[in-house]
């Protein structure tokens, strides 16, 4: 069976032959990772739009490019492993932010972040509280060190819950607490005095505050570092800087949480080309501006759209919106056939009828619209 048409098999409890699934592991759902690439390659004479996994919709500076390309000119590099530990990146990252490299680690993509947070720091059993809905990679991670997880859900999912959120903490006191800013795919997003308060309300808690989306809201909560030691903050370079191919994320945290993930971490993780592509891409702030403002004006346009045709549509401060539709998995469907690849939604607990839009520059936007208009058309003749 070719690699590229392999099946994730059914959880089962043990092997054929005897070999036990760890305890922690058998009653994980994988995560299920839907793509749109088999489709998309079937399909070569179709200019696509991928927007079901919020990638970048414009490759990466063309400086990450040039980086890359003239890294890879000294044909031994790639026989060697990558600068340990990403001290190269970290110098770079430290002088950008202005926070000490002792408190930063990079790691292969922000999801390994996440991962070894959950290895550093949970034990079975022990409660780990969620703002949901929100990104399903990390409950993977979490219940795979076999803790309890504990949904919050708002009483309106679009809205701010901090009061609720502040309620659970102080109840259940869990070992850690995730919280997505802004959220994946609500769009929520805390103020930092908001998400000050979640931290002040349980100590012992860890606190992880996911900010895969911060360069489109130009939002962060990275000063409360200096305020709180229970804060862990995860950034990307998948989203906004548009290398989610490579593979390269970090996060932030006290000099002593950092010392402890690094018990776990594999210090040779992050490949070389990665670590070069990070490094150009941060010294081109010019090029992640300029997308970002695409991004913006791209969704003043959706909501004029979707709102003059009377369409529910939610703006977000990421680079993703969500609209309801009575009839969401036929409209997903019919854009597939149209070549614009969006995330179905609806079958989310609290979100019925929605679908998540990754949004791109105006020139695609506009085309996206016009492509959903003959599918919307298409619908109603159904």
């Amino acid at each position: 069976m070719s690699p590229t048409h392999l099946k994730v098999a059914e959880v089962s409890a043990s092997h054929p032959d005897g070999i036990q699934v760890a305890r922690a592991v058998r009653e994980v759902e994988p995560y299920k990772a839907v793509s749109s690439l088999d489709e998309i390659h079937q399909r070569p004479a179709q200019l696509p739009h991928k927007l079901d996994w919020n990638e970048a919709t414009v490759p990466p500076s063309p400086k990450v490019i040039e980086a890359i390309s003239a890294f890879l000119g000294n044909m031994h590099h790639l026989n060697w492993y990558p600068v340990l530990n990403s001290t190269n990146l970290i110098e770079r990252l430290s002088a950008f932010y202005g926070v000490p490299g002792d408190r930063l680690l990079i790691t292969n993509g922000s999801d390994d972040a996440l991962d070894t947070v959950c290895k550093t720091y949970l034990d079975p059993g022990d409660p780990v509280l969620v703002a949901s809905p929100t990104y399903q990679h990390f409950l993977v991670f979490a219940q795979a060190r076999g803790a309890e997880i504990v949904h919050h859900y708002a009483p309106d999912p679009f809205t701010k819950d901090v009061a609720g959120l502040k309620a659970a903490l102080e109840q259940i006191q869990p070992r850690v607490f995730y919280l997505v800013n802004p959220n994946n795919p609500t769009g929520v997003l805390y103020d930092a005095d908001e998400v000050a308060t979640l931290l002040a309300a349980a100590p012992k808690t860890l606190v992880i505050v996911d900010e895969a989306y911060s360069e489109f809201a130009g939002r962060t909560a990275l000063h409360l570092l200096e305020t709180y030691s229970n804060l862990v903050v995860t950034r990307t370079f998948s989203k906004a800087y548009a290398m989610a191919g490579l593979r390269i994320g970090y996060c932030f945290g006290h000099e002593q949480t950092i010392q402890d993930l690094r018990r776990v971490f594999n210090p040779k993780s992050v490949n070389v080309l990665a670590q070069i592509g990070a490094m150009a891409a941060l010294a081109d702030q010019d090029y992640l501006k300029a997308y970002v403002a695409e991004v913006d004006a791209s969704k003043r346009i959706m909501a004029q759209w979707f709102e003059s045709r009377g369409f529910t549509f939610r703006w977000t401060p990421a680079n993703y919106v969500m609209v309801r539709f009575d009839r969401a998995p036929w409209v997903v469907r019919l854009l597939r056939e149209a070549g614009v690849y969006v995330r179905d939604r609806s079958q989310i607990s609290h979100l019925p009828g929605y679908v998540r839009f990754s949004v791109g520059t105006v020139e695609q936007t506009l085309d996206v619209l016009r492509r959903l208009e003959i599918a919307l058309e298409r619908l109603r003749e159904m």
